[in-house]
């Protein structure tokens, strides 16, 4: 018998749909030039982890819960007087996602978690690095339905960076746009 091979709605989406209208809009003549995504960072800064060392590893435990990958646990490079940052202190935690795993974090980002979240307007459509990245911030960590809304002390902030190949910034958004990023007009 035959195992069944699973892909992800969106590369699904991506494979049939989304490349071949890039490759019209853009008129790429070769198919690897039509951009697609390279991989997706996910960022959690703990402000809290000068009182309380603990808290870090808490995040990465979220931070793995909603992606679906264990994180890893950011180090301080350098000390900061000011904000009580010693060197090598743990103050974070982050994980890269790519292949499956990327496409189904961006599914769940894009229909479930965002809509969730409170006075959402959209995204900024400028927020785009001049190469074709996108990077956006989510101010409560909770709006993803891993999480236990009883179960959590402290709500957290979270970077959402979305590598892709594209080569310019309208080429990443019309990406993005096909992948129903919902965008500020």
């Amino acid at each position: 018998m035959a195992k069944t091979v699973y892909e992800p709605r969106l590369k699904k989406l991506y494979n049939e749909n989304i490349r071949k209208a890039l490759r019209e809009e853009f008129k790429y003549e070769n198919e690897m030039q039509v951009p697609r995504l390279d991989k997706i960072v996910v960022n959690m800064g703990v402000g809290e982890a000068t009182g309380d060392s603990k808290k870090p590893s808490v995040a990465a435990e979220d931070l793995g819960r909603i992606t679906g990958q264990k994180a890893i646990v950011t180090h301080a490079r350098n000390s900061i007087a000011g904000f009580k940052v010693r060197e090598n202190m743990p103050i974070g935690a982050k994980v890269t996602l790519r292949q499956d795993r990327m496409y189904e974090f961006l599914d769940r980002l894009v229909t479930i978690a965002l809509p969730r979240v409170r006075d959402f307007r959209g995204l900024n459509p400028k927020s785009f690095d001049g190469r074709g990245n996108f990077a956006m911030g989510i101010k409560e960590h909770i709006v993803f339905p891993e999480i236990n809304y009883d179960q959590v002390d402290q709500i957290w902030g979270m970077d959402v960076i979305v590598c892709t190949t594209a080569k310019t910034d309208d080429e990443a958004r019309a990406l993005l746009k096909a992948f129903n990023f919902p965008f500020r007009q």
